[in-house]
This record gives structure tokens, C-alpha cells and sequence, in this order.
């Protein structure tokens, strides 16, 4: 993997832990990530006109993309609202990069070199290590609630792996996903309750902006590498995400991580290293 893009892979790593510290730290975890996908489709409605459209055969995964994508923003809310996201964070992310890997040698016939393949089960190691000292009073409902968002995380990087290469337009197809996501559950919330909703929004609108923008660039970064690197790698390197999540749970949201979790970081390091030299 070239330098560059493993430099654009990490900052979209810390973007994503960003704007997940930030639906985290809502009063209302549902209603912040609806704020955070809703300013999302904002950015993706005033940057849509100026771009090339994607080719018509990417428009089945741009579908499919979307609804997988609203129910990984519920499952995200639902888990965040029962669990501490220096729990289900690494859980979610930890889980994803091996299903993806293991799915893109089996269907999409994409080769992984030995060194790769190391590096990504160290990462995937690292990572669920973090989570490995589970709390006795966790909530064991926003465990399942991570770990079968995991099985939508993989879904969705796959699908966009196959459709964003297939677009020839990496940032519109990226920005036509958040579009319709993002539009549909703004539309549910205001379906729901037109009149909390819009005191939410006036009360947070900032933290949707920055959460909408880290959200599109994140996703938007780590798309337009799959298009020059094997979809695996960008998947696990992008979970380093962790690395930033662990230390905005301890530093800003003040929640309690152990040693088994900072072992991890180390250990996930290592495996970044390891996709480097691959």
C-alpha cells in the first residue's frame, strides 16, 4: 500500500471515531445520529450537482448500500444508548475487517499476500482483545446489538467495495449513499415526532454538521482507497479507528478502560505496521 493512501486511511480512521464520540456523548443517541446522517444528506445535496454521476451499473449497490447503512445508524444508537462505547466500538469495528477479508477471497476472488493476511489478523486480534476484559455489568443486549452490526458493517463494505469501483465516481456514489440514508431517517424522525425532533436539531446543530462531514469524509476516504488498494486491507486498517475511540472514551467521555484494552492498542499498532510493509 502506498504511503498516501495509508496516511488517508488513518485520518478517515479518526474522523469515523470522531463522529462516533459524538453521537455517543448525545442526550439523545437515536436522535443525534438521525441529526448526524441528516447533515450528512445536507453536504451530499449541495455537492451532488457539481459532480459526474455514477455509472449506471453501481446504482444496485448505491441501493443496497443505503439500507444497510440506516440499520448500521440504528444498530450504532441502539448500542451506544445501552453499552459504554469503549465496549461496543472495538466489538463492531474489531469483528468486520476478518468477515470482509474472508468474504473478498471467497466472492470477490481478491488475493491477499501472506504479510497481508498477518496483518490483519494481528489488527483483528488487537482489537477484539480491547473488548476481551467485558465488564460483569455490561448490558449483554448492546454486546449482541455490536456484534451483529458487525455483520452490517461487513455487508456494506463489500457491497460498496463492488459498487464504488464500479461507479468511475468514488465521491458521488459515496455522497448518493449518505443522501438517501440520511434523508430517510430524518424523514422517520420527523414522522415520529416533528416537534422534539426540531428542538433537537436547534439545540445541536453543530454537532450534526461536524459529525455530518466527519461521517461522508470518513466513508469517502476509505471508498476512494478501494478503488486503488485491495478492499481487505483498506477494511482493516481503517478499524484503527479504535486506536482514536479508546482515547476520546477515556480522555472526553470519561469512561473507565482497562489494561487489557491499552495491550490492545499496542497490539493493533503492530498490525497497521504490518499492512504498511505489505
Amino acid at each position: 500500500m502506498d504511503i498516501s493512501v495509508f496516511a488517508i486511511v488513518i485520518f478517515a480512521a479518526a474522523l469515523h471515531a470522531t463522529w462516533n464520540a459524538i453521537v455517543k456523548g448525545g442526550s439523545d443517541t437515536l436522535l443525534t445520529t438521525v441529526l448526524v446522517t441528516g447533515a450528512a444528506a445536507l453536504l451530499a445535496t449541495v455537492c451532488l450537482p457539481f459532480l459526474t454521476a455514477p455509472a449506471r451499473e453501481s446504482w444496485p449497490f448505491i441501493a443496497a448500500s443505503a439500507v444497510f447503512q440506516i440499520v448500521y445508524f440504528v444498530l450504532v444508537a441502539r448500542a451506544y444508548h445501552l453499552a459504554d462505547m469503549s465496549l461496543t466500538y472495538p466489538l463492531m469495528r474489531g469483528t468486520a475487517p476478518l468477515l470482509v477479508a474472508l468474504a473478498s477471497v471467497i466472492w470477490l476472488s481478491e488475493p491477499l499476500s501472506a504479510s497481508a493476511w498477518l496483518g490483519l489478523g494481528v489488527i483483528c486480534a488487537g482489537i477484539l482483545s480491547m473488548a476481551g476484559a467485558i465488564p460483569r455489568g455490561a448490558n449483554k443486549a448492546g454486546i449482541v446489538l455490536a456484534l451483529g452490526n458487525a455483520v452490517v458493517i461487513a455487508g456494506y463494505t463489500l457491497i460498496d467495495g463492488a459498487g464504488v469501483r464500479r461507479s468511475h465516481a468514488p465521491a458521488a456514489y459515496t455522497l448518493w449513499i449518505f443522501l438517501l440514508s440520511g434523508t430517510a431517517l430524518s424523514a422517520w424522525a420527523l414522522a415520529r415526532s416533528r416537534r422534539s425532533f426540531g428542538g433537537y436539531v436547534g439545540r445541536n446543530w453543530h454537532l450534526g454538521l461536524i459529525g455530518g462531514a466527519g461521517t461522508v469524509g470518513s466513508y469517502g476516504l476509505a471508498l476512494w482507497a478501494m478503488t486503488v488498494a485491495p478492499i481487505a486491507v483498506v477494511a482493516a486498517l481503517r478499524e484503527t479507528s479504535i486506536l482514536f475511540g479508546t482515547a476520546i472514551s477515556a480522555l472526553l467521555l470519561h469512561e473507565r478502560v482497562g489494561r487489557a484494552r491499552i495491550v490492545g492498542v499496542g497490539i493493533i499498532a503492530t498490525g497497521a505496521i504490518l499492512l504498511r510493509l505489505a
